[in-house]
C-alpha cells in the first residue's frame, strides 16, 4: 500500500547540481523516521549514499558523497529530497529512496528498507 516515488533525475554535465525527490503515498510519513538513499551503476552493487533519521538526527553519507550531497527535509512532510552538488561522472547511477513504517533510528542496512521507489536516472557527462 505504501508507495515511494523518485523524480528529478536527469542529464548533467561534471559540476553541475541537482535535487531529487522522494515522495510518499499510501499514508505513509517521513516525520520522525528515517530514510535513505541507494544507487546502482551499471555492473555495481547497489550502495547506500545518504541516511537521516528525524526521530534523533542521526546521518550517514558515504564518503565519496560528503560535502557534496545533502538530505533535505523543507518540503512537504510527505516529501525529502537528496540534494547534489558537483556532481562527478562517477555519481551517474539509479537513485532509489528508501524508507519503512517502523524504522525510526538510522540504518544502514539495506534489508532494514521495506519501501522502495522504482529509481530515477541521473547522468553525469561531458
Amino acid at each position: 500500500q505504501v508507495q515511494l516515488a523518485e523524480s528529478g533525475g536527469g542529464f548533467v554535465q561534471p559540476g553541475d547540481s541537482l535535487r531529487l525527490s522522494c515522495i510518499a503515498s499510501g499514508g505513509q510519513s517521513f516525520s520522525s523516521l528515517a530514510m535513505a538513499w541507494f544507487r546502482q551503476a551499471p555492473g555495481k552493487e547497489r550502495e547506500l549514499v545518504a541516511a537521516f533519521s528525524w526521530f534523533d538526527g542521526d546521518s550517514y553519507y558515504v564518503d565519496s558523497v560528503k560535502g557534496r550531497f545533502t538530505i533535505s527535509s523543507d518540503g512537504p512532510r510527505n516529501t525529502r529530497y537528496l540534494v547534489m552538488n558537483n556532481l562527478k561522472p562517477e555519481d551517474s547511477a539509479v537513485y532509489y529512496c528508501a524508507a519503512d513504517s517502523y524504522l525510526r533510528r538510522l540504518s544502514l542496512q539495506r534489508s532494514d528498507y521495506s519501501y522502495w521507489g522504482q529509481g530515477t536516472q541521473v547522468t553525469v557527462s561531458s
